[in-house]
């Protein structure tokens, strides 16, 4: 390791530290389960359409549908309870399709850096709460919407994703002023984790109502639940310890002095320095490169599962969802690996943020190369994509938060661009995905697990090298700066 990087392992700051309050019923570890809840619902609202779009178009439209069948022999179990059919069904060809999986991103897309800036001056439980709040609200409406016709629906869920584009910079935003910095990875984990327990939860839920219901109801009852959360968020939540309700005193003491040397009290928001950052870029690449393989699969899993591996879209809903509750343990697990090594083995952060950041790359990608050279042993393919997907969980205490070691104060923006080209594979990857894979043969899938391989590796490598664990000189007020 190199000499100025190995003086980067004290671990604490060097005032003497105030003793740490209780988890157990704290401020912090309430905020951390009520936004864990959050984007549980998030994800929810965000995934459900990937598995009602299977019951919603004509089985004939999917171009893919008479080739598909001699690939792999039929693997369904016979359900005895007779399947609901009253939905509607739509002729969407496979191109249309891709549209629609792809359309919320166009809205996700452009609230991400005005999301990480407003949360910075109007604090991000308004911001987070609202853009939960209206997600919910559009995703209401989308069985209206795809009846009006395919452009009302593209319409619907990209203003589905512009107010989700403002969650993940309001979530990091607040935790640059509500989490100790050496309870960060624990912290953030257990929020975001929120996030893959939600595709769990909704892969499967969303297979059973779509079966035994209707597919509209997919999206009436998530959506009812994201507008029931918000109350909640509304009334229990605030965006400092100083403006909290019932902190006690200790803990309020216990956040505000193990935060004060690494918040800048400058108003304006140094822009060019932070372009020019490269631990910033390290971030782009390595979110980027992940997305690509996340999204690429979460959209399409349901799809391959179905048209490759040929299960029903019960034992599908279940299937897919395998993977996210593999990562989901990973997340929760990591967070806690990871403030492990930094407070008692005195593991630099930038060392524990690497590392974990390649593990949760690279791993993935071998699984998911591996996932496309099986043929048709079910049991083979799902348990690599599941190791693939699983294994992922490592990035959340890897560059996943590593905006919060480089510049506290300004972490909500600079997620917010990070986020911005990490977008980019939602928007492109499923639609590149769709057609590449007309014909839905094995070799077509082989092709898309090798392009989100080969660019989760080029992330991977490149975060190694360029990453750093500490505060920035543009981050602090005076350019004072500091080791965490």
């Amino acid at each position: 390791m190199e000499p100025e990087e190995g003086e980067d392992r004290t671990p604490l700051l060097k005032e003497p530290q105030p003793d740490a309050v209780p988890a157990c019923c704290s401020a912090r570890y309430n905020l951390a389960l009520l936004a864990c809840l959050g984007f549980f619902l998030l994800y929810a609202l965000r995934v459900n359409l990937s598995v009602a779009l299977v019951d919603m178009v004509e089985p004939n439209t999917s171009l893919a549908k008479n080739v598909t069948s001699n690939v792999c022999p039929e693997h369904s179990s016979t359900m005895n309870a007779p399947r609901n059919t009253t939905g509607v069904k739509y002729s969407w060809d496979a191109d249309t399709q891709g549209w629609i999986l792809g359309s919320f991103f166009y809205g996700y897309i452009i609230t991400q850096i005005p999301g990480g800036y407003l949360a910075s001056k109007i604090g991000g439980k308004l911001l987070l709460g609202f853009g939960i709040f209206g997600t919910a609200v559009f995703t209401l409406l989308t069985p209206l919407a795809a009846n009006l016709g395919v452009g009302y629906l593209i319409a619907v869920r990209a203003l589905e994703g512009l107010g989700e584009g403002v969650t993940f910079p309001a979530m990091h935003s607040m935790w640059s002023s509500w989490a100790p910095p050496l309870e960060r990875s624990k912290l953030l984990s257990i929020s975001y984790a929120g996030a893959q327990l939600g595709t769990v939860v909704s892969l499967p839920l969303s297979g059973l109502i779509c079966y035994y219901m209707n597919w509209v109801y997919v999206f009436y009852i998530f959506g009812a639940l994201g507008v029931l959360w918000w109350f909640f968020w509304m009334f229990l939540v605030s965006d400092t310890p100083e403006t909290h309700r019932s902190i006690s005193h200790a803990e309020r003491e216990y956040i505000l002095s193990s935060l004060k040397d690494q918040l800048s009290t400058q108003k304006s928001v140094p822009w060019r320095p932070m372009l020019e950052s490269l631990p910033l870029w390290a971030i782009v690449v390595a979110h980027f490169s992940y997305n690509w393989t996340f999204y690429t699969l979460l959209t399409l899993l349901p799809t391959y599962m179905k048209e490759i591996l040929r299960f029903d879209a019960q034992e599908n809903g279940f299937l897919s969802a395998l993977p996210y509750f593999g990562c989901w343990l990973c997340i929760i697990l990591s967070g806690q690996i990871a403030d492990y090594l930094r407070e008692k083995q005195n593991f630099s952060t930038v060392c524990v943020r690497k590392c974990f950041t390649l593990i949760g790359m690279i791993g993935p990608a071998v699984f998911l190369v591996a996932a496309g050279f099986i043929g048709c042993n079910y049991a083979l393919a799902v348990a690599f994509v599941t190791i693939s997907t699983t294994l992922g969980g490592f990035c959340t205490s890897g560059y996943s938060i590593n905006h919060l070691d480089i510049a506290p104060s300004y972490a909500g923006i600079l997620l917010g661009i990070t986020n911005s080209f990490a977008s980019i594979p939602g928007m492109v990857g499923p639609v590149i995905a769709k057609n590449l894979t007309h014909n839905n043969t094995v070799e077509e899938w082989q092709m898309v697990f090798y392009i989100a391989a080969s660019i989760n590796l080029f992330g991977a490598i490149f975060f190694a090298l360029f990453a750093s664990g500490e505060v920035q000189d543009w981050a602090v007020s005076g350019y004072h700066l500091h080791r965490n």
